[in-house]
């Protein structure tokens, strides 16, 4: 009975050892974060445009074309970094990319915009942040494909790489504009 009783924290430790090791060894990608929009519809909204001389943001801007949705603030350094590679996407004409400004005040958007140029067809203010929650924002920067019937196919969370924009999201474009051909 006492070498039973001895026995059984052992095999707990090594079924916790089991169990820590298969953990470990779990291949998926653990920055990944999953999205409970992906191929389901944009979600409903319509908000305020954010530049005087373009119209604001709806849902239903979000149909007819492949497009992206950026959801940015000036305040977000991760957002300035990858300023560029929109608005080199933009100059392409590849795919219309649209903003969401997210819990910002206007001034400092505008300021933003001014000092890095404006990818945007449309930017739209969302101070209070509802929009993008109902978008599954976890923060700023996050990047939507959404395909030409309206449905989000792909998310890009944090700032996009040079690497990324040209491996994978311009690919997933390509791909979703020739099958809509």
């Amino acid at each position: 009975m006492r070498k039973l009783l001895f026995l059984i924290p052992l095999l707990i430790a090594f079924g916790l050892f089991g169990f820590f090791y298969a953990g470990l060894k779990d291949e998926r990608d653990p920055s990944a974060l999953p999205s409970a929009l992906l191929d389901k519809p944009a979600p409903q909204f319509d908000l305020p445009a954010l530049l005087a001389d373009r119209p604001g943001l709806a849902t239903s801007d979000l149909k007819g074309s492949v497009q992206l949705v950026n959801v940015f603030a000036s305040w977000c350094v991760p957002c300035r970094q990858e300023h560029p590679l929109f608005m080199s996407l933009s100059r392409s004409n590849e795919v219309p990319i649209y903003g969401i400004n997210y819990k910002d005040e206007a001034a400092n958007a505008l300021g933003f915009l001014e000092e890095l140029g404006n990818p945007y067809r449309a930017a739209s203010a969302d101070t209070g942040g509802r929009t993008a929650r109902d978008w599954g924002v976890y923060g700023v920067p996050e990047t939507f494909v959404v395909d030409r019937d309206g449905t989000i196919v792909y998310k890009v969370v944090g700032a996009i790489t040079r690497e990324e924009m040209n491996d994978t999201l311009i690919p997933k474009l390509e791909q979703l504009q020739s099958e809509a051909s």
